[in-house]
């Protein structure tokens, strides 16, 4: 049965597309050009170079254009700190007046900006392991203070660290991201703690500076508690009256809640669970940014929930070497991105595990991926598209909007096909870019389908309380 009740959207509601610096604007690693953290693999030939990328830092104007034809009136974006700060204490104030001009033209365009501080990426400078090192939870909060100091103006919404769950994950235990670390759990919680602590600085270093701020930090959805929930959980222990003693009995409780919520750990989750409680002792895994949260000036350093919403089910991403792909066989035993399967159902799950009193909900990040190489497109296994995705996902925003949930916010993952972290062929965008052919644009995305008149018409119709666009 068709559902016929009228939808009225939350106030502020905003449909956009989430980007980063790295994977779009080009200009870095290269000779004379500004270094980060990914210098040494991209010379070394150990990943695919990014090189021009999108070349969003000379076009971002055509970018923006793109975003507003595909009816989004907001758009995430992060600032690249090695291009603003290239030397230790040298900054580059032409990078950050490149940085207002671009949330400026957001303005005109109607589009809503938020800004990342930390999207997967630190300059050359700080070393690979930077967030091993103690001091690295302050200096990240000043380089936040330098930026917020420089774009305040034309900005109100932050993200201090993208994914700091995937970020350290990738980091220290898969090796996907520099350093390049498998299996080194002590360097995966180290690097958690520092950065959960470095995000609670920031929080405090932002308000400080714009009392009306909406700091967030968004993670990448887990069925594994202590590596999703239990570190936003940490965040808002506080302001919920939890005492620091009683934490570790709280945070029990709470991952009890999420494993009824999820129907229980599956058989192919629960070596991995068992995994993950022995390296991560809820609490006790993350003492400095526990004791930042209780001495902290502020009882909520939180303003708005982020969700990134991808394949949720941890076994998923495990796959037996040899295991066929898009293209062949892979003797990963990490699953690549578009092998990542479609939980659109999930979603509302994760909605309601998020829900917190007093703050609202945004979808940060949700997209399909699909893989091209040599300009040669593969459709995915499942038989998703990136329009069908789209309907399934945002069907379940409006289910939790009709159960009175605060979601104020639906971000997709991402604009146009970008550099995926070592590699072209992984395929996100609304629109499709020829790489073959000087990276240009298509009208329609890397599968031939019409995502980005698909996501208009469903922000137009929502917009107007119209459910039959789903």
């Amino acid at each position: 049965m068709t559902e016929t009740r009228p939808l009225r959207l939350p106030a502020g509601f905003r449909f956009g597309v989430a980007t980063s610096a790295f994977q779009t604007e080009g200009g870095m690693n290269g000779p004379g050009q500004p270094a980060n953290d990914w210098l040494a693999w991209e010379r070394s030939g150990r990943v695919e170079p990014s090189g021009a990328a999108l070349s969003f830092w000379e076009r971002y104007e055509d970018h923006l254009d793109r975003a507003v034809a595909a009816g989004c009136d907001a758009f995430r974006l992060s600032v690249e700190w090695a291009r603003c700060e290239p030397a230790e204490g040298q900054i580059d104030e032409a990078a950050f007046d490149r940085y207002r001009a671009i949330l400026t033209a957001c303005h005109e365009r109607g589009l809503r900006p938020t800004v990342c501080l930390h999207h997967f990426t630190h300059p050359h400078w700080l070393g690979p392991n930077f967030w091993l090192g103690l001091g690295s939870p302050e200096r990240f909060a000043a380089w936040v203070g330098a930026a917020v100091d420089r774009l305040a103006g034309g900005c109100q919404n932050w993200l201090t660290l993208n994914e700091v769950n995937g970020y350290a994950v990738q980091a220290y235990v898969l090796g996907t991201l520099p350093p390049g670390r498998r299996l080194a759990y002590g360097d995966l919680v180290r690097s958690l703690d520092h950065l959960l602590t470095a995000h609670v600085l920031a929080h405090a270093a932002i308000h400080r500076r714009q009392p009306a701020a909406v700091v967030s930090t968004d993670n990448h959805s887990s069925s594994l508690y202590e590596l999703d929930r239990m570190l936003i959980d940490v965040l808002l222990a506080r302001s919920e009256g939890v005492s620091r003693s009683g934490l570790r009995d709280w945070l029990a409780g709470r991952r009890e809640e999420q494993h009824t919520a999820l129907g229980g750990t599956g058989r192919a989750d629960a070596p991995i669970q068992r995994l993950t409680r022995s390296i991560l002792p809820l609490d006790q895994a993350l003492p400095r940014a526990v004791a930042a949260v209780y001495d902290g000036p502020h009882d909520r350093p939180l303003d708005l929930v982020s969700v990134n919403y991808y394949d949720p089910v941890a076994a998923d991403h495990l796959r037996l070497p040899g295991h066929r792909t898009a293209g062949g066989r892979t003797w990963s035993p990490v699953g690549k991105h578009w092998d990542m399967a479609i939980h659109p159902e999930g979603l509302l799950t994760y909605l309601r595990l998020n829900t917190h009193p007093g703050l609202d909900i945004e979808v940060s990040e949700n997209g399909l991926c699909n893989r091209v190489r040599a300009g040669q497109a593969w459709p995915r296994g499942d038989g998703w598209d990136r329009g069908r995705a789209l309907r399934a996902h945002l069907s379940a925003v409006v289910a939790a909007i009709d159960e009175g949930l605060p979601v104020t916010g639906y971000f997709h993952w991402t604009l146009a096909d970008c550099y995926e972290w070592g590699s072209y062929q992984p395929r996100f965008g609304l629109y499709g870019v020829d790489r073959e052919r000087d990276a240009r644009w298509l009208d329609h995305d890397s599968l031939g389908g019409n995502a980005a008149g698909a996501y208009r018409t469903l922000a137009e119709g929502l917009r107007a309380g119209d459910r039959s666009v789903l």
